[in-house]
């Protein structure tokens, strides 16, 4: 009797294994979480390295601690500074601070692949090199690259016949395209006491979503222009680079410093597309008057300064310039506020706690592909 092999086909399910990372990759990963936490200070990142290490074991015998700082020596993500007494320390170098700002992208936006020039649709058709389907009479001017020879042939024929066939201007179609705008894009960040207050750390969560939607920025869209501001009692603008050092200052809030610099750096922009992002958790409490002094009242909403914000909203919308603010705080007056702060600009806003900040960041980024503004 002959027996017969029967293969059987489908699928095999299995837990899930992931792959392999050296001890290096695997300290770097727990390392770049912990220097954005300190605010670039190594010494204090690997003191905490070391605590988890003890409490995980996240070195072996053959790979410590020490090991993992030579390496990072080596690769270039460590440099050594000497002060002014000659004392030593060793402080991160730009290479890393690219790695936490991918790092960050990576956990907020998911893997993006870079981007050759910047490519954000909007809802009219114009010049771009994404098809809508939809297809219109050529009118002088028109890329003959962007001639449908189908549809222009098809109409050649219904018009004149296969028999005496020719081919006019009149018969020419042009496929629409999505016009693709560039944006010019602040963000602004609340560097408030509140932002650490009550046992919540804020900051670090703004930190990532600034440097990943930086990140985003310069990789997917390298057309457009992200300058980011932060505000206490001041306000003033901070490169990239300083992302990972970013730390909360004893200031009340500057809303009024905040959106006038804004404003100001986007007025130099090119760019007809423009938007504000504004990440804060607490009410606008400073302002500084005319005469250079600062005018500060903690105690609820001062009407005077809630005014002057109202105000800077409806200078912002005059401009085109619409306004998105992300509030971290639930309280019910400070919701009311940015509600008629919104208003007033016919801007948006989301009230959000801390884990989804990134995700809606990124969203509304994603989705605003605004009509070219006439102005």
């Amino acid at each position: 009797m002959i027996k017969k092999n029967f293969s059987k086909k489908g699928f095999v399910f299995k837990k899930y294994e992931a792959p392999e990372k050296s001890p290096f990759d695997k300290l770097f990963e727990v390392f770049k979480e912990l220097i954005t936490h300190t605010s670039g200070d190594f010494d204090e990142a690997i003191d905490w390295l070391r605590e988890l290490d003890k409490e995980y074991e996240l070195t072996t015998p053959d790979y410590s601690i020490d090991d993992f700082i030579e390496d990072l020596k080596k690769k270039g993500y460590l440099r050594e500074e000497i002060d002014i007494d000659g004392n030593g320390s060793l402080a991160i170098t730009a290479k890393t601070e690219r790695a936490i700002r991918q790092q960050a992208l990576d956990q907020i936006f998911g893997k993006i692949k870079r981007s050759g020039q910047g490519n954000h649709k909007s809802k009219s058709p114009g010049l771009g090199d994404e098809h809508t389907g939809d297809f219109r009479a050529y009118q002088f001017g028109d890329a003959l690259d962007k001639v449908s020879m189908t549809e222009s042939l098809r109409n050649a024929q219904i018009n004149h016949g296969i028999g005496d066939f020719s081919l006019t201007e009149d018969d020419l179609v042009v496929e629409e395209t999505l016009h693709k705008s560039q944006m010019s894009t602040v963000l602004m960040i609340d560097i408030s006491h509140s932002m650490i207050l009550y046992g919540e750390d804020r900051i670090t969560p703004a930190k990532k979503v600034a440097m990943a939607l930086a990140e985003l920025i310069t990789t997917r869209y390298p057309k457009d222009t992200l300058d980011i501001l932060v505000f206490g009692n001041d306000a003033w603008q901070i490169e990239i680079k300083d992302l990972p050092y970013l730390k909360v200052g004893p200031y009340h809030t500057n809303t009024v410093a905040g959106l006038e610099l804004a404003m100001d750096l986007l007025r130099r922009k090119r760019n007809t597309n423009k938007q504000i992002f504004m990440i804060t958790d607490g009410k606008p409490s400073c302002m500084r008057l005319p005469n250079g002094e600062y005018y500060k009242n903690p105690n609820g909403l001062d009407r005077h300064i809630v005014n002057k914000c109202y105000a800077m909203a409806q200078q912002a919308r005059r401009l085109h310039i619409p306004i998105t603010t992300f509030m971290i705080a639930q309280d019910p007056y400070l919701m009311q506020f940015i509600r008629e702060f919104s208003h007033a600009n016919q801007g948006k806003a989301f009230y959000t706690g801390l884990q989804g900040l990134g995700e809606m960041i990124f969203e509304d980024y994603e989705k605003n592909r605004k009509k070219r503004i006439k102005g």
